[in-house]
């Protein structure tokens, strides 16, 4: 014999707000791309008829999309709601919170990238495509015009990192990195600018340019393989540079 347990053991279901389902069917309209960016939603009078909805219930809606990034509302006679396509930086801001609440370090940090970044090396010299290599050299060639500027020169290579990232293709890692690179080029903008012209700094730059370009050898060869053994051994170098005397040492420190 079947027992139904009772609301208090199963836990009462929670029935969603109107709110949250207005602003439900209307992300879905976003991510689907029915909704496309900069396009303006129908007037407030429009979507209280579609949805049946009050106009207080109708704002509540929008202030969740809007805390979602999914759109811009401006007030006033030529206001109105705008779509706005998602991207990385609400959840990369998300982390950034999370990882302050749990105390992170910087190095917890580093070595997360320090697993994600190689293997997107290895699967980009598999994969790319003659476009994909030329993004990359155009990438790489930025870095020659500030060999002679430090400060300049990380948030080059740093941006090295972030176009290897995405034309590897990998959608979720990238939004894995994403989540941490705000951190990681916060911290090499600040280190190396305590550090600019040290012996150290000048090592890490050539070590750095280096391995940029024995990385676009590799991928131009279609070298997985080496690749990803090359980027691994690049990105714990830079690591230590980074890391070396660390002031902050936590992400709280870095981002309060």
């Amino acid at each position: 014999m079947t027992t139904v347990k009772s609301d208090a053991e199963v836990g009462t279901l929670r029935v969603p707000k109107m709110a949250e389902l207005v602003a439900q069917r209307l992300r879905r309209q976003i991510v689907r791309g029915e909704l496309s960016e900069g396009d303006a939603l129908p007037s407030e009078a429009e979507l209280m008829g579609q949805f049946g909805v009050s106009r207080p219930t109708l704002r509540e809606a929008f202030r969740v999309l809007e805390s979602e990034g999914l759109i811009n509302v401006r007030r006033g006679a030529h206001g109105g709601a705008r779509v706005q396509i998602p991207n990385g930086d609400i959840a990369a801001r998300y982390a950034g919170l999370v990882l302050e609440f749990r105390g992170t370090t910087l190095e917890d940090v580093y070595d997360a990238r320090n697993i994600i970044e190689p293997p997107l090396a290895g699967l980009l010299a598999r994969k790319r495509t003659k476009a994909d290599l030329e993004k990359l050299k155009a990438a790489h060639d930025v870095a020659r015009e500030h060999l002679d500027d430090g400060n300049a020169l990380v948030r080059v290579h740093n941006e090295f990192h972030a176009v290897m990232i995405d034309l590897a293709g990998n959608e979720t890692m990238a939004v894995l990195n994403g989540m941490v690179r705000h951190i990681i080029d916060l911290s090499s903008f600040q280190h190396v600018a305590a550090d600019a012209g040290s012996p150290a700094n000048i090592q890490s730059i050539r070590k750095g340019f280096r391995a940029h370009e024995l990385l676009l050898e590799y991928v131009e060869a279609r070298d997985a393989e080496a690749a990803e053994t090359l980027w691994r051994k690049h990105v714990t170098e830079a690591e230590k540079y980074m890391l070396s005397d660390a002031n902050p040492k936590t992400v709280l420190d870095l981002l309060d």
